[in-house]
């Protein structure tokens, strides 16, 4: 497999921190972002430095971000060939308390991150007529629970699972893939010790590891025929759940 460089969004902790590891012990050159540049700092040395790494701090939902993650990404690595649109929140609040302001912080982080960042990228895609987005969505967008009002954060991920059906369709002759991974509950800080509390949603009745949906991300930025494709990673949460 070719060397390739890899952009990951919101990569100091969590499943964007594991995605970039994945990527680097296995060869690849990686571009690392955050919003919070001391947690960015912390996650760059953890990863090990090197000349095979690099960090850009910054808001994704600025599209300034994505410019400046696409400009270094050529500059240190000569290419950019793979966007990992992982920034992203997600939480929980009644639907009839939800306002403009909640509402607007996942759109906001969630799709015009994931928007912009990848409207930053294409252009250098469009130039090697090769390129791999992957986005990070989830399997609640097609089943819902009741009990776990979400509407803000499904909202905005639902936005994104469709966002990349359609890239698909207008980059595909540029040869240029886009595909959505969309995990179950993955044991990560936002979960917190409360992770496998949710482990009865999924078939498998456990919740997942970071390294199950870095495994799923390498494999369909290695790919060179998966394009409009909503991969779940997530333990069977889409097919079915337990009832005890």
């Amino acid at each position: 497999m070719k060397k390739q460089t890899i952009i990951v969004t919101g990569a100091s902790s969590g499943i964007g921190k594991e995605i970039a590891r994945y990527f680097l012990e296995r060869g690849d050159n990686v571009v690392i972002n955050s919003s919070t540049t001391e947690k960015l700092e912390q996650a760059y040395q953890e990863l090990g430095g090197g000349e095979h790494l690099a960090m850009v701090a910054g808001n994704v939902s600025n599209k300034a971000t994505g410019e400046k993650l696409v400009t270094t990404a050529i500059s240190k690595f000569g290419s950019a060939d793979v966007l990992v649109n992982n920034a992203g929140i997600f939480e929980t609040r009644p639907f009839l308390e939800v306002d403009e302001a909640y509402l607007d912080r996942f759109l906001n982080t969630n799709l015009k991150g994931t928007f912009f960042t990848t409207q930053a990228v294409i252009p250098q895609m469009l130039k090697q007529q090769d390129g791999v987005v992957i986005n990070i969505g989830t399997p609640l967008v097609n089943h819902a629970l009741g009990g776990a009002p979400t509407t803000a954060p499904l909202s905005s991920k639902g936005a994104i699972h469709s966002l990349t059906i359609q890239l698909a369709a207008e980059f595909g002759k540029s040869n240029i893939r886009v595909n959505t991974v969309a995990p179950g509950v993955i044991r990560t800080p936002m979960h917190g010790e409360e992770a496998d509390q949710s482990a009865g949603m999924h078939l498998l009745n456990r919740v997942g590891e970071v390294e199950d949906v870095a495994q799923m991300v390498y494999t369909v930025a290695k790919s060179n025929f998966i394009t409009g494709a909503i991969i779940n990673v997530d333990g069977g949460m889409a097919a079915g759940h337990n009832l005890q």
